[in-house]
């Protein structure tokens, strides 16, 4: 046996549903699709690019110091290595910090969008 139409909606009271009319020229959107949600701050990537960023620097003040001989070094070979890894490690790690910093500012055509995010 099939329920009826008044006990299905036996439980809800009539006066606590509201109803509105539609407009007529309805096309099937409504605004609040449209609103842009708040930018999700990708915190894991942004500390990543600061300790890439700390890393690099790190290294290239010691190949630094390395090539100009405060560091003393049996074999000078292994000073432009440290350079080149602090230069690669930095450069990433800058670009991110950047971005974050100019996201989180409100500069325009910079957004959180732009960085990396690892939750996916």
């Amino acid at each position: 046996m099939m329920p009826t139409r008044s006990s299905v909606s036996a439980g809800i009271p009539s006066s606590k549903v509201k109803y509105s009319k539609l407009s007529d020229n309805d096309d099937g959107y409504i605004d609040l699709q449209f609103k842009k949600s708040p930018p999700k701050v990708p915190y894991k990537a942004i500390a990543l690019a600061a300790v890439l960023f700390l890393i690099g620097s790190l290294l290239i003040i010691i190949g630094a110091l390395l090539l100009t001989g405060y560091i003393h070094v049996s074999s000078p070979d292994r000073t432009f290595p440290v350079l080149i890894i602090g230069i690669l490690v930095f450069l990433p790690g800058f670009y991110h910090l950047r971005i974050a910093y100019y996201a989180s500012k409100g500069y325009r055509g910079y957004s959180y969008e732009d960085i990396p995010d690892f939750d996916d």
